[in-house]
This record gives C-alpha cells, structure tokens and sequence, in this order.
C-alpha cells in the first residue's frame, strides 16, 4: 500500500524535479513548489507514459488548458517515467498514441519520492496511482482523490473543483459555475453544528452577518457567533482582517473575540456572549437616569481610549453596538467598520469599508457618524469622540440628536448640526462635555481619553 495522502488543508509537500519545457513556469526544464507560489496548481499523477487512459485524460486537459490560466491555475503532469520517455512521448503524433502539441509540462519522478510525498506510490510496480491534487496560491492542498490506474479523470469536473475552491463558499453536488454557493447564514440555525459549536438561536441580523447564541462543546462555553453573510460583501477578506484586529484589544469594556474562522465554506467571527442586550433595547423604554448614562458613557469612552491606542478606529458607534451585561458593564462590539490608523499621525489605512447605509460613499450609520465621514473621508479616532457625543445625548435624553428618517434629511441635519441647543436643556458641566464633543472641526474636539476622564469626574 502506497503511504498516506497529505491532509486537505495542510501545506502541500514540496518538490523539486525535472519536467518538460512548456509554459512559462517550466521554461528552464524543471520545476519546485514554490515556483507556482501565487497561483492555482493541478497536481496530475499518471502511472506510465504507456497506459492506454493516459492520453485521453491529458490531451483532454490540455485542450482546455486555456480556461485553466483564465482561473489563475496551472496543470502539471507527474509519472515514473524519464524525462527521456516524456519527450518521445510528447514528440510522437497523437494518432500514434504520442501527446503530440500538449500545452503543460510533464514531470519525471524516476525515484517516486514526489509520488511517496503525496501518497500515490505503488511501490511493487514502481509507479504512481491516479492522484489528483489541488493547491491554492499560498501552497496549501485543498482537494485531493485519488484513482485506480484504469480510471480516466473528467476535464469538466477538474474545473468545476477549482470554481468551487474558488467561490469560498458551500457548494452542492448540483453546483456549477455561475450559481451561488450555500448562504451559511440562512441555512444554519438552532440544532444545527459545525465544526465544535453547536447552534442554540439566532439573536439578531446585522449589516453583513446573522448572530447566534451558541455553545461551544470544546470548551464548554455560550458565545456568540456571527455568521458572515458573503452575499451582503464586496470584501470578505477585509471583514475578517477587521475581527482579527479587533481579537488583539484585550479590555473589560470591549467584547471579547475568541477567534476568527473562515474555513469549510462558513466564515464566522466567535466572540463573548452577552445575555443582556443592547443600549438600544434599554433605550426602548425611555431615557437612561443621569448618573447611569454618564457611567455608561464613561465606560464606552474607556473601551475606545484601549482601541485608539492599539490603532483601530471603530468608525460605527450606536447604541446597537453597545452590549450591557447582567452586572451592568458595558461592552463595546461589532468593529464593523474598524480601520487601521498609525496613532499620532493620523495616516489610515483601510481595512474595512462595509458601509451599513445605501448611500453609497458613505462609511457608517449616518445617524451616528461625524460630519466628516458624510463627506467620504475615513473614520479617525475623533469620528468616534463625535459619535460617542451623539450616543451620550440620546442616554442622557431619550430622544435622537438627529431625528431625520432618511438619509438625506440625516445629511441636511448633520451639515447644519449646532450642539447649543442639544445642550442648552443639560447640566452645565454636561453640557460642556458634549458641546466639546459635538465640535464640527476635529481639531476642536478631545481626545477619548479626556472624554473618559472627564466623565470620571462629573
């Protein structure tokens, strides 16, 4: 028996070997791993330039070879053979049974240590099996089967394979390309499981995921667990490089996240759950008692001081992404539109533009954004004292400092917004917090930490 395979999902083994001068890559007579490094590779074993199936699958990949490079991915061809063999082979005309014009490289393995790497060696007979192995531009091995030597493999299904590997999603045995794979988020749901968590219920629909409540059955804990929703996305990659920026804060007021998984088709971002619910559900039944809004401020302005200082702007602070444990605590989630800034120089790089209105341009809820991100700019940390002013005066009041029910209308607001008035009805040590951070100039407002300070002493 031929050793074992390498896992799906592992790094793929490397190699190094002879092989055919054809195409770019294998230009100067052999080939390595790495030289394919940042694009697809189809891996193709074939046990003797003589078998009778042989020709049929490889001139058949061949001819199509073209819709291969289309999807970014290469083919090689690996037997026993000797370089010697595959070049009278490919040099033969094909009604002779040769593989005259093939487009893609064949390799010798002579000694079959690239056939052992992979699994496929038979070592009585001293060539390899029909293997067929996928690996993804970072060399890592996503599919592989393997044959009997007398079973042809199908160019269609091959192809169908590297679309499905490359739709990150779930995809049927119906699937094809140009249909959309298993939305994860509308199909999981309580009683379903994957991987070690195990779904409870769906508590909430956010702008580009569904949260469950579910227990995780390695560690024996409830979490929550966003299911990312890729159709609602332009960027997957950069949602997910946002929650691993966020999983580095390590703070009370902020929502723990526990890892960040997008393997097996189902992205999903794993964090502490929250029993309580929202500041917008507390909000729900009127205005937050002076003392009690003025803690809670304090302690989001806390949270986002430990954010501004690691670099990560939330960019969409509302009172829906505001949680409140049982004991009281708040605890600051869903940096959605979270950025990476270099702090004290104000120079930000993108990291996640996943605007949750329809206006497009727009980064942020326009209900709580500052005014400089209704004019397109990039949230910076003073974005988020700007919105904080804005949550802290419906705590403080019950009633939205811009009350507008739709975009434009909220634009208009926010163009014109004068804090007088918001303030003019507080106390005037409030008063003058929130007048400093509702400044139209970001200059002019404070930093978070003299927001959480000044809090501390009103």
């Amino acid at each position: 028996m031929p050793p074992a395979p390498p896992l799906v999902g592992s790094l793929a083994p490397e190699f190094d070997v002879r092989c055919t001068a054809r195409g770019s890559i294998a230009a100067a007579g052999g080939v390595r791993l790495r030289d394919y490094r940042g694009r697809w590779l189809v891996l193709i074993f074939y046990p003797r330039d003589f078998s009778l199936v042989c020709p049929t699958e490889l001139t058949a990949l061949s001819g199509r070879l073209q819709e291969f490079q289309q999807r970014g991915c290469e083919l090689l061809g690996i037997s026993t053979d000797s370089l010697e063999t595959h070049e009278r082979w490919m040099s033969a005309p094909r009604s002779q049974g040769g593989l005259g014009g093939l487009e893609f490289p064949l390799a010798a393995d002579e000694a079959g240590a690239m056939s052992q790497a992979y699994g496929v060696f038979l070592e009585l007979q001293r060539i390899a099996l029909r293997g067929l192995f996928v690996i993804d531009p970072n060399q890592v091995l996503q599919y592989a089967v393997i044959h009997n030597t007398s079973v042809g493999r199908r160019t269609e299904e091959v192809l169908r394979v590297i679309d499905a590997l490359q739709s990150g999603g779930l995809c049927p045995e119906s699937w094809s390309s140009g249909n959309a794979p298993i939305n994860a988020a509308e199909v999981l749901g309580p009683g379903s499981v994957w991987g070690h968590y195990e779904f409870l219920e769906r508590i909430g629909t956010g702008a580009f995921a569904t949260v469950f409540k579910a227990r995780d059955q390695k560690l024996q804990r409830i979490v929550a667990i966003k299911v990312i929703d890729t159709k609602r996305l332009q960027s997957l990659q950069n949602v997910l490089n946002e929650a691993r920026a966020a999983a580095a804060l390590n703070h009370p007021n902020i929502c723990t996240v526990y890892a960040v998984d997008d393997n097996d088709g189902v992205p999903m971002i794993v964090l502490e759950y929250v029993a309580r619910g929202s500041l917008r559900d507390l909000l729900t039944h009127g205005p937050i008692p002076t003392d009690r809004a003025i803690e809670m401020t304090a302690q989001i302005a806390l949270g986002l001081t430990a954010a501004h200082a690691e670099g990560i702007v939330h960019g969409d602070l509302k009172p829906e992404n505001v949680l409140v444990t049982d004991q009281g605590v708040v605890k600051l989630t869903d940096f959605g539109l979270a950025r990476r800034f270099l702090p004290h120089t104000g120079d930000s790089t993108v990291l996640v533009d996943n605007s949750s209105s329809s206006h497009k341009g727009l980064s942020g809820t326009p209900r709580y954004m500052a005014p400089e991100q209704a004019e397109g700019h990039p949230p910076e940390p003073s974005c988020d004292v700007f919105s904080l002013g804005l949550v802290f005066y419906e705590l403080l009041t019950g009633q939205f400092a811009l009350p507008g029910q739709n975009v434009f209308k909220l634009m208009q607001q926010l163009a014109h917004l004068d804090p007088e008035p918001l303030v003019a009805t507080l106390p005037p040590q409030l008063g003058s917090i929130l007048r400093q951070m509702l400044q139209r100039n970001p200059a002019d407002r404070p930093l978070m930490s003299e927001v959480a300070w000044a809090l501390g002493k009103s």
